[in-house]
């Protein structure tokens, strides 16, 4: 009987957990809405807010390892909020949420820039979550531009 209280046990654990990690779905695709909306209004900081503010955070992008939140948010204000750089308009596609616990998870998309002169940078993205008290936040940022 022990044996079998202890098998249900942990069919209750596991399945308590990946239901509890699905659920936690939208609340990531919700953060990365919230990115791209304040992308589309010029708002940096908004879009900075998906980001875990630490200097642990990571960012590669193009062939560079950054770290630490100043440094993205530097890195976007000078390539698309300085003069003679706009920021266009963002869209987010093929997002793919994978849970990798209850407090972490990989997502995977697309990103399609439309600039005022007509131009589409676009590429890949990967994305590592974690889970913090104040929500989901964005720790490591991988973003690879199409050739």
């Amino acid at each position: 009987m022990t044996r079998f209280l202890w098998s249900a046990f942990l069919v209750v654990l596991i399945l308590g957990t990946s239901l509890f990690a699905r659920d936690d779905k939208p609340a990531i695709e919700q953060v990365i809405r919230m990115q791209q909306d304040a992308w589309n209004r010029g708002d940096l900081e908004g879009f900075m807010q998906g980001y875990w503010k630490s200097p642990e955070l990571t960012f590669f992008a193009g062939g560079k390892e950054n770290h630490g939140w100043q440094a993205a948010l530097d890195r976007y204000k000078a390539a698309y909020a300085s003069p003679g750089h706009e920021m266009g308009k963002l869209e987010f596609a093929s997002l793919r949420v994978e849970m990798l616990g209850a407090d972490a998870a990989f997502v995977r998309g697309e990103y399609h820039l439309t600039m005022p002169d007509g131009k589409t940078p676009h590429g890949l993205f990967t994305l590592i979550f974690r889970k913090f008290p104040d929500g989901w936040k964005i720790v490591h940022d991988h973003s690879a531009a199409a050739e």
